[in-house]
């Protein structure tokens, strides 16, 4: 062996820990271990499927290289021990002169990170070894096309070579050659590329290309390890949610090779349609290619099942062990393989990416095969799918101009402005621009302007391209592979047949459900499934397709297992009627101060100036039959449901003119010497309200109690509406809430007001009238002493908004567009505390106000009604404390529906009351 010891293999030892497994001593629960690939490799060995021979280098040794920036020092004679034994399998040596073993060096995280990461294939060929493999495979153009593709991808990947320089110089092989693709090139002119490629590693990382097979492989390994902290890889785990701690494994494995041939070839196969669920025969292969050239989409592939006619009997054995893979994962298999001269390999498996309607209908067609039980198709299908099905599609009547079609790689319907790179695509989406970005084909660098972008569009590649594998992941509407439209990313422009040309900046529209591409913009129309939610389309009618058939169905699954109830935030009947059909069973959250803008405003605003009683009561007087009317029909809406009625809680500012404005219309009638006495008074009203943080000022419970009559007039309004509902023959269920509260005492004052307005409305309807009284919890301080609040409220709502700013100390709206970009690319924040509650902080001060308010009354009914309410993540946070509901705006209750059932049906959704 090589006594070239790299120094990154080489560092403080950790006792007593195996670095290295064979392929044969996992297995696929070892995915924190071993990585996901790895894991895998190991599965399908212990299954007895063809796997060509190999290691894993565990994921803890990458976590001590990156924690320390050397590696173990056990690695290098772990790795050493395992390549002896891989060497006597094989019969050959790593990169032996006369007959050389080659190996593969692969990434393999915990969670799939398609193109993230690094992989560099043909380690251990060099200038010696390339002639023994000419010699043993017979074939000279093979070794020097491996050879290429070795330097290739070793200079960009572990010497941080330009990758572009290989391309072009491929490039100009070809033209110098006058052919399309590099398999035409012959072995002379893949020795001379050889020798190209070899140049320009040495200028450009300033040292040769190494020839020592061992030192390839150890700068391998040190690569990957390396390619986890990418700015790449750091981006598409922010967009994922997958932690930054966990490390990647490095898979290392004898080489197989697709490029020996025509008998030879490279695929990718799924055991379903990742784009539709639909059951048949999926995936792309190439003939005479190596793995990376199907990912990479630089030559179009051929469909799946064309293998059929190129290879019976490859293909054959290839749908055995899809089917076994399927029936032993239970699931979507993403499998990756090649053809060696007719001998079929298996280089990876894992349970596959698919669109959102895919995994709606696999789930169900799980549960139809008997594979999986309802509470395990519940966690196959996530809220986020969820909304993505619910967003709009092409109307197919409308008047379109098509400029072609591809492949239909990951549905749903985009339109914006032409781009044709991912500096562009951000900057135009940081304008607030809608963006498609358009390439031949897209690599790991573009992740950053596929996550910018609305749509993506490829010319080349197919559904098991990079563009498509990703946008998958993501949710982002894709089209690949069409062929006909021209892409020229310096011209910045794409040309369709009968040479239509779109320049950059032009408006196009793709279907990634058809795979059409449309000039300018096509309208859009509701998707079935909200068609569906609204109650226009039902499951099991002629008109209903399998996807809607497959979200009632996972619907039904999550509404008979969930323990959570969900509620809708609703300020007027036409929201909530709209929340009842989407599933609400109930109003959380009615923000009163919605009720009092336009017409109304002028209202509050002398209510809030007036400087008699009065001028109070004579405006109390006119706003409460408005309010009545306002819950009446409320009430109506939701009958037989609670509804829960915030009490005004306005920033003051909202209900004052601008001070600004004000003071500019008093001064310039001053200087027509006619100033409107209003107006003087209101302005010195304003200047005497004025705060410097509204949020924090006079608002809420606060306001109840400085402006007399407000919060009782709102109660009589709200006491006198239920009662004329109840003399109605209806069923009003009205609920009270105290915004703002800080202290019992404030509680209790509004309590007591609240309570004899309520039995004055009984004596004079002669109803008997049930309201709950309760309050939002939504400071620090009222979570913290929520036990003593208890004794005030029947009910608790948290205000996770609020107790969030509250919490951190910022105000959302200052520091959203200030300093969140920031942190979330530092790593500050996963994701911002607004989307997804901080369980943490705002979580802990949750968990211990529930414990301390059911410790005072055991029968305090608990509910939230910020945001987080219909946030994937959060309900599940909210189900495992003991929340009895969720309360979240109409468009999003079926997805707080679907995951208030997978939290139950989850191993940690069990109910903690």
């Amino acid at each position: 062996m090589s006594e070239n010891k790299d120094p990154h293999l080489t560092g403080n030892a950790v006792e007593d820990v195996k670095f290295v497994y064979d392929f044969t001593e996992g297995n696929k629960d070892l995915k924190d271990l071993l990585g996901g690939k790895g894991a895998n490799l190991a599965e399908m060995t212990n299954l007895g499927l063809p796997v060509p021979p190999g290691f894993t280098i565990t994921t803890e040794a990458c976590k001590v290289y990156l924690d320390s920036g050397e590696a173990p020092a056990a690695l290098r004679d772990e790795v050493s021990a395992h390549l002896d034994a891989l060497e006597r399998r094989m019969g050959k040596k790593l990169g032996q002169a006369d007959d050389p073993l080659l190996v593969s060096v692969r990434s393999g995280a915990k969670f799939s990170m398609p193109g993230m990461m690094d992989t560099v294939l043909n380690i251990g060929l060099s200038d010696a070894s390339v002639k023994g493999l000419a010699k043993q495979a017979g074939d000279e153009r093979f070794a020097w096309d491996s050879y290429r593709r070795l330097i290739q991808m070793f200079g960009k990947t572990v010497l941080d070579v330009d990758g572009d320089l290989f391309e072009d110089a491929l490039e100009a092989a070809k033209a110098a050659k006058k052919v399309e693709v590099d398999t035409e090139l012959e072995a002379a002119d893949l020795k001379k590329l050889v020798t190209t490629f070899k140049k320009i590693v040495k200028k450009e990382a300033g040292r040769d290309f190494p020839q020592d097979p061992r030192a390839q492989m150890d700068l391998a390994i040190r690569a990957v390890f390396d390619s986890w902290n990418t700015e790449r890889a750091k981006l598409y785990r922010r967009q994922e949610r997958i932690p930054h701690d966990l490390g990647t494994a490095v898979n290392v494995c004898s080489m197989v090779f697709g490029n020996l041939g025509p008998d030879s070839g490279t695929g990718v196969a799924f055991t379903r349609d990742p784009a539709s669920g639909q059951q048949g025969v999926y995936g792309d292969y190439l003939q005479n290619a190596q793995g990376e050239d199907v990912v990479a989409g630089i030559r179009n592939t051929v469909p799946l099942a064309e293998l059929e006619r190129i290879d019976k009997k490859s293909y054959d054995q290839l749908m055995q062990i899809m089917e076994t893979l399927e029936n032993h994962y239970l699931d979507l298999c993403d499998i990756e393989f090649t053809i060696e001269r007719g001998t079929l390999w298996m280089l990876q498996t894992r349970v596959g990416k698919r669109t959102a309607g895919a995994a709606f209908r696999i789930a169900t067609q799980l549960v139809d095969q008997g594979l999986i039980d309802e509470a395990e198709a519940l966690q196959r299908v996530t809220g986020a799918q969820l909304a993505q099905l619910m967003f709009p599609r092409f109307d197919e009547d409308a008047k379109v101009r098509q400029l072609g079609r591809g492949i239909a790689a990951s549905p749903g319907a985009a339109v914006g402005k032409a781009v044709f790179d991912s500096y562009t695509a951000i900057k135009w989406s940081r304008s607030g621009e809608k963006v498609i970005l358009i390439r031949r084909e897209t690599n790991p660098d573009d992740l950053d302007g596929m996550i910018a972008a609305e749509g993506i569009l490829t010319s080349r590649g197919g559904k098991t391209s990079h563009a498509a594998v990703v946008a998958r992941g993501m949710g982002k509407t894709c089209v690949c592979g069409a062929e006909e439209l021209e892409v020229d990313t310096k011209r910045r422009c794409l040309t369709a047949p009968g040479g239509v040309v779109v320049e950059e900046g032009d408006l196009v529209s793709i279907d990634g459900s058809s795979g059409k591409v449309y000039l300018g913009e096509v309208p859009v129309v509701p998707s079935p499934v909200v068609e569906y939610f609204e109650g226009r389309m039902h499951a099991g009618a002629d008109d209903a397709d399998e996807l809607v058939e497959a979200v009632h169905r996972i619907m039904a699954f999550a509404d008979r297992k969930r323990r959570l109830r969900v509620r809708a935030n609703a300020d007027n009947a036409e929201d909530a009627l709209r929340a009842r059909r989407f599933g609400a069973q109930g109003i959380g959250l009615c923000r009163t101060e919605h009720m009092f803008l336009g017409d109304r405003r002028e209202l509050v605003e002398r209510l809030i100036l007036a400087d008699s009683q009065a001028e109070r009561e004579e405006s109390l007087a006119q706003l409460l039959p408005l309010q009545k009317r306002d819950f009446v029909e409320l009430f109506e809406a939701m009958d037989g449901l609670p509804v829960t009625v915030r009490l005004l809680d306005p920033p003051l500012h909202e209900f004052l003119p601008d001070i600004t404005e004000l003071s500019v219309r008093v001064a310039l009638a001053e200087s027509r010497k006619d100033p409107h006495e209003n107006d003087l008074r209101l302005l010195q009203a304003v200047h005497r309200l004025h705060e410097q943080n509204p949020m924090l000022g006079l608002r809420g419970v606060r306001l109840g109690l400085v402006i007399p009559g407000l919060f009782t007039m709102q109660v009589r309004a709200i006491a006198e509406a239920a009662a004329e509902r109840r003399a109605a023959k209806g069923d009003p269920r009205a609920e009270i809430m105290i915004p703002l509260v800080g202290t019992v005492q404030e509680l209790e004052i509004v309590r007591e007001e609240a309570d004899q307005v309520i039995a004055e409305v009984q004596a004079a309807t002669g109803t008997e009238l049930r309201l709950a009284i309760g309050t939002m919890i939504e400071l620090p301080r009222a979570a913290l002493t929520a036990g003593q609040i208890a004794e005030a409220a029947e009910f608790f709502s948290f205000g996770t908004n609020d107790l969030t700013q509250t919490v951190w100390g910022f105000s959302r709206d200052d520091v959203e567009a200030s300093f969140f970009t920031a942190y979330l690319e530092k790593g500050i924040f996963g994701v911002s505390p607004f989307e997804t509650i901080d369980q943490d902080g705002v979580g802990s001060l949750v968990r211990s106000a529930v414990k301390a308010g059911r410790e005072t009354r055991p029968d305090l009914k608990l509910g939230v009604c910020g945001e987080h309410g219909g946030d994937p993540e959060s309900v599940h946070f909210f189900h495992e404390v003991g929340l009895d509901y969720v309360s979240c705006s109409p468009f999003r209750i079926p997805v707080a529906r679907l995951e208030a059932g997978r939290a139950a049906s989850s191993s940690r959704g069990s109910d903690h009351r």
